[in-house]
């Protein structure tokens, strides 16, 4: 390991800080960096700023032992790692800003043999133009001298420090000596599988993972809308179209949410338009569902005079507290804006309302008094603590159900 020894990761949130505490843990010495003082500060503590599973105990080991600290300024190590955000802009026009400010910010630190990996999951082209932009950084540094490669995560929120470890990894350098030189870091602390290809071709890999799965939840999410118009009960279609040995279709939902299938897709579109006409169909299908889902609520609540209306969950996805691009979010804001009746939202993973919903008529309850006082009841997100609602506590209320929590 003396080559990695000390690894730099730069962005410290829902994959920067798992990646840091784990590679501490596993012998590597780790500075983690993030531009906000309070993360830093917070880590520094031992403590957490986002919710996964035994991060916590991860993090407060990997602190007291020495292995891990944060700043908000880089230093030298062997290998850096740029683990920040990739939103997009208007038109949805990939925003690189994030990595184009990490790769200024790590370059003064590089030296002649050090290893350079973008996690960010990126447009093509993307880890080329952060070697770009270090050759332009430090002329001083001659070709091959940094090794620079594209490792993508593939982790799902609620087990990302088992899956940092037991999925397999796509890696792609600039070069021949930068793809393996990040697959031999790689196979250091990854149980799985370490694939070997260019830089380009892992970037479309990560972006076609997520965008296979958003195409098939906008065919699950169309048949919902189709289902409706023709009174039919999708989840009964599903379940019986799902017997045939060759179908396996998935569960519609209020929209797609999160920050990797409702933004990747986009990446594959802003590349090729012309030729990503089914994925951006696909996109346009999911974008469409919280709307539809709005007006169905909407129409059942104008039946009642001063409606109360219980929205269950917040999060983009069950059992985490990510709101990142949640279609559950955005109906509540909708809602909100509306100004049909009151809003009571039940969310068992966060402890305060988002900004964005703070001085409405809107309000966080628990479970109990949602179901008590809600004239409607909309199920948004399957958390597990939803499926515990008894048939018996659903009587005389208007239930929509977009999950199919309580069939």
């Amino acid at each position: 390991m003396n080559d990695f020894e000390r690894v730099c990761v730069v962005g410290l949130g829902y994959i920067g800080l798992p990646t840091a505490s784990l590679l501490a843990t596993k012998g590597f010495r780790v500075l983690g960096v993030d531009i906000s003082p309070e993360v830093v500060d917070t880590i520094n503590a031992g403590d957490i700023h986002i919710r996964e599973p035994e991060l916590d105990v991860l993090v407060r080991s990997a602190v007291q032992s020495g292995q891990l600290s944060a700043a908000t300024e880089p230093a030298p190590a062997d290998v850096f790692i740029i683990a920040v955000p990739t939103p997009f802009k208007d038109d949805y026009v990939p925003d690189l800003r994030y990595v184009e400010d990490a790769a200024h910010t790590v370059a003064p630190h590089l030296k002649p043999g050090n290893l350079v990996i973008l996690e960010s999951t990126s447009p093509v082209g993307t880890t080329n133009h952060v070697a770009e932009l270090i050759a332009k950084a430090r002329p001083d540094l001659g070709a091959g001298d940094i090794h620079i490669a594209h490792c993508p995560e593939r982790v799902l929120p609620g087990q990302i420090l088992q899956e940092l470890v037991a999925n397999d990894r796509i890696v792609g350098g600039i070069d021949e000596g930068s793809t393996e030189a990040a697959a031999r870091f790689y196979r250091l602390f990854v149980s799985g599988s370490v694939f070997t290809t260019s830089a380009r071709t892992a970037e479309l890999t990560k972006l076609v993972e997520n965008t296979y799965r958003d195409v098939n939840i906008a065919f699950a999410n169309e048949l919902s809308v189709i289902c409706d118009k023709l009174d039919i009960d999708v989840w009964e279609l599903i379940d019986m179209a799902n017997h045939h040995p060759r179908v396996n279709i998935l569960k519609p939902g209020p929209g797609v949410g999160g920050h990797c299938l409702a933004v990747d897709p986009w990446f594959i579109v802003d590349s090729v338009p012309e030729a990503a006409r089914l994925i951006r169909t696909a996109r346009e299908v999911n974008e469409s569902k919280p709307q539809f889902v709005i007006d169905r609520i909407l129409a059942r609540a104008r039946r009642i005079k001063n409606p109360v209306i219980g929205c269950f969950g917040l999060a983009y996805k069950a059992d985490i507290d990510d709101l990142r691009e949640s279609p559950a979010l955005r109906i509540v804001e909708r809602l909100a804006e509306e100004a049909t009746g009151r809003i009571l939202v039940v969310e068992p993973y966060i402890s305060e309302l988002p900004g964005s919903l703070q001085r409405r008529n809107v309000t966080l309850v628990d479970q109990k008094k949602a179901l008590a006082d809600s004239d409607v009841i909309v199920g948004l997100v399957d958390h597990q603590p939803f499926k515990q609602i008894r048939p018996a506590d659903l009587v005389e209320k208007i239930v929509l159900d977009v999950r199919g929590i309580w069939r």
